[in-house]
């Protein structure tokens, strides 16, 4: 049976309170290992004519929160904002390029009810609920983490095994536990890892799509200085025209799993 490797990586705090942010924004991208190498092998070429074009060393880390707001880890660069919009520009359309899907989950805690609410365990189930209906028992699949959160998503993920509720067709709730995943959840430094930054990416664009074009919030200024709401919008089209966003993932534009609901 063929096995798919599947990355994760996550924007907003998962705390419950709206303190440090008011959305949690979990993403996965996952693909057959028949695929890896090639995907690997795409995405380092991108990044080595990155280097030549705008200096950006190959093993330097892309955190795109970082890079948006201009943290002092990029400021050596020097580069002007038209440069940074281009560089952006260049990993959406690299990444929707690539041989993977992606499913992303938003926990918007403005909605959260409860105090209890697990952020960060149900944006977990939620997204390996779907990633194990798209497998349909075809293939096997490993998780692969930036580190942190490995202690909650592990518990998270050995409970599906076991006890993993669903709605019915006939009403209520069935007990299908997933089958698919191999292991614990694996862990892995995100700055070695190609993959966990295209996820950190995929994920910081889909909380500002989430937050500053569904919701229309003012986008923060440091973050306005480079990149409009429509510039937003073309990163989500982009991802869409590439084919790589799961839509059956759910109902909401662009596949966006949305809860609590």
């Amino acid at each position: 049976m063929e096995t798919y490797i599947s990355y994760f990586d996550e924007t907003g705090d998962d705390g419950v309170t709206t303190a440090s942010s008011d959305i949690f924004v979990l993403s996965s991208i996952y693909m057959s290992t028949q695929n890896w190498q090639k995907n690997y092998d795409d995405f380092k070429l991108f990044r080595t004519k990155l280097k030549s074009e705008f200096g950006m060393h190959v093993s330097e880390e892309m955190h795109t929160m970082h890079f948006l707001r201009d943290k002092g880890l990029y400021r050596p660069y020097g580069w002007t904002l038209e440069q940074r919009r281009e560089i952006l520009t260049k990993f959406a359309v690299v990444i929707s390029r690539l041989d993977i899907k992606v499913i992303n989950v938003i926990i918007d805690k403005n909605n959260i009810k409860t105090s209890e609410y697990a952020v960060l365990e149900n944006a977990l189930t939620y997204n390996i609920q779907r990633i194990e209906n798209d497998s349909d028992g075809k293939w096997k699949y490993i998780i692969i983490t930036d580190e942190g959160r490995i202690a909650p998503m592990r518990k998270t993920a050995r409970k599906l095994r076991a006890y993993n509720p669903v709605s019915s067709h006939f009403g209520g709730m069935t007990n299908i536990p997933i089958k698919g995943l191999v292991e614990d959840i694996l862990e892995k430094n995100s700055e070695e890892s190609y993959f966990i930054q295209i996820c950190d990416y995929i994920s910081c664009f889909v909380s500002l799509y989430y937050k500053y074009v569904m919701k229309d919030a003012e986008l923060p200024k440091r973050i306005a200085q480079v990149i409009d709401k429509e510039f937003i919008s073309r990163v989500l089209a982009t991802f869409k025209s590439g084919g790589i966003l799961n839509e059956k993932a759910s109902s909401a534009k662009y596949g966006l799993v949305i809860y609590p609901r």
